[in-house]
């Protein structure tokens, strides 16, 4: 574990497997002034959530043991109002949608643009609570396809099962993203949960 203090009243644990990733991600924090506690395993972390103060946690979703679901469960169960951002490189949906339905307050993918990810941290900081939301309702046929986007169902599969083309289902993708004010299908899972729209 490595811990970093700076003058900011902040305190961020990032968990992560890869030694190399976590140095950049202390360096990035710690040059907007953050105070960060690394850890190369999710056990570790653990156990100083219950020694030290977290203003929010950090975790890569896949490590070797507990992966960064698991390690969310845990940390609620010792403060279920510690937000949590998921980050992973694999951009799983389903993943995405039980990472929120466990708890994730956000979610982001790799390879981390530098400046998202700092604006994405310390919006979480203060726990500002700013969604976007939908500013038109969407139609019974952008309902369904949204809803089979959420499990995990490609633009082929969805073509196949409501007997319309591939073309279709990707213009009927666009406007939901649109609608929905989100530039990935990241954020359209998050903007979703917002709305009640996760648990299916």
């Amino acid at each position: 574990m490595i811990s970093k203090n700076n003058s900011n009243g902040h305190h961020i644990f990032f968990t992560d497997d890869e030694p190399k990733i976590c140095r950049v991600i202390e360096e990035i924090l710690e040059q907007n002034g953050l105070k960060v506690s690394c850890f190369g395993c999710p056990v570790g972390c653990i156990e100083e959530l219950q020694v030290q103060r977290c203003d929010l946690l950090i975790t890569d979703l896949k490590m070797p043991k507990m992966d960064g679901i698991d390690l969310m469960r845990e940390t609620k169960q010792l403060n279920p109002l510690l937000p949590v951002l998921i980050i992973t490189g694999y951009g799983d949906i389903p993943a995405a949608v039980e990472a929120i339905k466990a708890g994730a307050t956000d979610f982001i993918q790799k390879p981390l643009d530098k400046n998202r990810f700092v604006s994405k941290v310390k919006s979480l900081l203060p726990q500002n609570g700013n969604h976007k939301h939908v500013g038109r309702s969407l139609t019974q046929t952008e309902s369904k396809i949204l809803k089979l986007v959420l499990n995990g169902k490609s633009n082929k599969q969805i073509a196949e099962l409501l007997n319309r083309s591939r073309r279709t289902i990707e213009v009927h993708r666009s406007h939901i993203m649109k609608k929905f004010g989100a530039d990935n299908m990241v954020d359209l899972v998050k903007y979703a949960s917002v709305m009640g729209l996760i648990d299916l």
